[in-house]
């Protein structure tokens, strides 16, 4: 069994725990996500709209797999091998929220940061860990989390095409104002 195996190899390590813990407590229900979005709103007025989407596609990912969760109804981890390190905020295991709202957050946020490569960069370093401490911890097996960050992923390219909608929407109406005021 892989989780079996993942505990094995990196529960005992020094740090593993603590910092798994970490990233769980960060994690929970997307709210690190969502104030690192606010915090970067804040921080770069020039790039609010990003962080915007950031903090709100963040949020809908972890939506959309509390909403999979209820309908999948698989249960966390439970076998005798198998310590769990955390408590959860429930007992469904399918797909890993944690997942979904870090890939989605670490993304958009990438992205929002402005930084070349940002959001490859970004997601590159931050879902393993996240994904392997949800593991480590015992609380998904390995297909919650890859189902997981695909669903985020996939909810960070839908935040991205509505935000581009809204923008070129806004531009639109921007436009027809001011045509309607140079007519008078």
């Amino acid at each position: 069994m892989i989780l079996v195996g993942v505990q094995a190899q990196l529960a005992g390590r020094p740090g593993v725990l603590p910092a798994a813990r970490g990233l769980s407590h960060f994690g929970e229900h997307s709210l690190g996500w969502l104030g690192l979005a606010a915090l970067g709103a804040v921080l770069q007025p020039k790039r609010r709209t990003e962080y915007v989407t950031a903090g709100v596609g963040a949020f809908v990912a972890h939506a959309a797999s509390v909403v999979i969760k209820r309908i999948v109804r698989r249960k966390r981890p439970d076998h005798p091998y198998i310590t769990v390190g955390v408590g959860t905020p429930s007992k469904l295991s399918f797909p890993s929220s944690h997942a979904t709202s870090s890939t989605a957050g670490a993304i958009l946020l990438g992205r929002a940061s402005g930084v070349p490569g940002g959001a490859v960069l970004a997601p590159a370093a931050i879902v393993p860990p996240m994904l392997t401490s949800r593991m480590v911890l015992g609380v998904h097996y390995p297909t919650d989390v890859a189902a997981g960050a695909a669903i985020g992923a996939a909810t960070a390219l839908a935040a991205i095409e509505g935000e581009r909608l809204w923008v070129d929407r806004a531009a639109r109406r921007g436009s027809k104002n001011r045509t309607k005021g140079c007519s008078s």
